[in-house]
């Protein structure tokens, strides 16, 4: 039972070094209301979606870095094309599955990534 306890500290501490190293896209905090998850506490399978996007591809799907339209209006209002969203792939099925990673800005470099396994209906931020 001790291990989930020092998995969360881990994370904890990851997402506050990385906020304390001065990163531009990361010096101005958590969006507003957006729990922070940290790189290595998302499945394997989001941190290759991640090293994908800062490589510009190749990537799983044609309707990966498509834009996303913020619909739901969860994560911080940016004109329209902004948001790039990402198919991660769900082990075992066989459509493109709940799982997302969504960026904002530069293609290559984002200000900013998400991540929903979910379908949108809920998002956390990437700490990176």
């Amino acid at each position: 039972m001790l291990y989930p306890a020092l998995r969360m500290l881990a994370g904890a501490v990851v997402v506050a070094a990385t906020l304390a190293s001065g990163s531009p896209a990361l010096s101005r905090g958590v969006p507003d209301g957006l729990a922070p998850i940290a790189v290595a506490e998302l499945p394997p399978e989001a941190r290759e979606v991640l090293a994908r996007i800062e490589h510009g591809g190749p990537f799983r799907h044609e309707r990966d870095g498509v834009s996303f339209g913020n619909r739901e209006r969860i994560l911080p209002a940016k004109p329209r094309g902004y948001y790039l969203e990402y198919t991660v792939h769900t082990p075992g099925e066989r459509s493109r599955g709940p799982r997302r990673i969504v960026c904002g800005g530069a293609a290559t470099a984002p200000d900013a990534c998400f991540y929903t396994d979910d379908h949108y209906q809920s998002f956390r931020w990437v700490a990176r």
